[in-house]
């Protein structure tokens, strides 16, 4: 996320997390000083209550939409990517790239048989043309981290950040300017603030 953020130059954006889950991510967004806001039409937001995006929120700009491990569960991918895209001209997404030679079934773990909710997989050459769909430019470390982005991103910028732990000062550092919301949030939730 981080390196996302400053590959985009906007540590200061908003970010909505679809698909959300229980806002785990967001509540830890936020804890950083990300303005990070939850989305999930089938999971209850637990941790990240009172920040979510909904058409109030709409009016906000957000920066950046994360889909983490949810492209692989979508009936219809392209109409989530387009409603993504509605939001935010940048999605960051994660999902396990299928290999060319596809393997068989009882040998690659990603298929996900013991729960039976990978529903698509997807290979470069789909994201690609996604990406060429929508009119973006696609990033992807090759493996299981994709950036669709609406204009200039520096990929060699990107993959760099993107390996976070080599970089954790940098990003201490970062998350240090920006101020955690912890405080704010409790506020805000509590009445005490507008």
């Amino acid at each position: 996320m981080f390196a996302t953020l400053l590959a985009l130059g906007q540590m200061k954006a908003s970010v909505l997390d679809y698909a959300g889950g229980y806002g785990i991510l967001v509540r830890l967004l936020r804890d950083i000083g990300i303005d990070a806001l939850w989305s999930d039409r089938y999971c209850r937001n637990l941790l990240a209550r009172g920040f979510e995006f909904s058409e109030s929120s709409q009016g906000k700009a957000i920066t950046l939409v994360t889909a983490f491990e949810a492209l692989e569960h979508f009936v219809s991918p392209t109409e989530e990517l387009e409603t993504m895209f509605s939001i935010s001209p940048n999605v960051l997404l994660s999902t396990k790239l299928l290999p060319l030679n596809a393997p068989a079934f009882e040998d690659w773990w990603y298929y996900g048989a013991e729960h039976g909710q990978h529903i698509g997989f997807f290979r470069f050459q789909t994201l690609e043309f996604i990406a060429k769909k929508f009119s973006k430019v696609l990033i992807s470390d090759g493996d299981s981290y994709h950036l669709f982005v609406e204009g200039r991103c520096s990929d060699v910028k990107w993959r760099f950040l993107k390996k976070s732990r080599l970089f954790l000062p940098l990003l201490i550092w970062a998350s240090a300017r920006l101020g955690s919301r912890t405080w704010s949030d409790h506020l805000l939730q509590a009445g005490k603030t507008k």
